[in-house]
C-alpha cells in the first residue's frame, strides 16, 4: 500500500471542509477508502499535521535510555549478574535476547573473561620418543 501524496491528502481535505459530500463519497471520489478519509481528518484534529507519519509507526522499544542508565548501574554493582536477573531487577517484561542485544549496542559483553593472567607453562619435551628406541 503507497502512502498517500500530500497534494492528494490536501484535495481531501478541502473537498471535506468545502461540504462538497459526505466522507463517504470524498473518498470514493478520490479512491481512497472511508477509514483513510477519518484517519486523515482525526490526524489532522490532532497534531494539526496532514504530512505521513512513517517515523511514528513500528513497534515502541521497551527497553528504553533509562533502563539502559540502570543496567550500567546494576552491571557496575554486580558485573557477574545473569541476563535473568538483570531482567527481574528491571522489572521489565521481554525476552532475554532483547536485553543481550541491548547490552550489545551499548558496548558491554556478557562473556565473562578470568581476572587471572593466562597459564604460560612451556612444554617439558618435544614429544613422544619411539618405543625401543636406544639412544646412541
Amino acid at each position: 500500500m503507497k502512502t498517500l501524496s500530500l497534494d492528494l491528502r490536501e484535495r481531501i481535505l478541502v473537498s471535506y471542509d468545502n461540504l462538497e459530500g459526505t466522507r463517504q463519497e470524498i473518498a470514493d471520489r478520490y479512491r481512497v477508502s472511508l477509514g483513510m478519509v477519518k484517519k486523515l481528518l482525526q490526524q489532522r484534529k490532532r497534531t494539526g499535521q496532514i504530512g505521513a507519519r512513517h517515523a511514528y509507526s513500528g513497534r515502541k522499544a521497551l527497553i528504553v535510555q533509562a533502563h539502559e542508565d540502570q543496567m550500567r548501574v546494576l552491571l557496575g554493582q554486580k558485573p557477574d549478574m545473569t541476563l535473568k536477573e538483570l531482567r527481574k531487577a528491571l522489572g521489565l517484561d521481554c525476552s532475554l535476547p532483547a536485553i543481550h542485544y541491548v547490552l550489545s549496542d551499548m558496548g558491554l559483553t556478557y562473556k565473562k573473561r578470568h581476572s587471572a593472567l593466562a597459564n604460560r607453562t612451556a612444554r617439558t619435551s618435544r614429544g613422544r620418543a619411539k618405543r625401543g628406541a636406544a639412544d646412541n
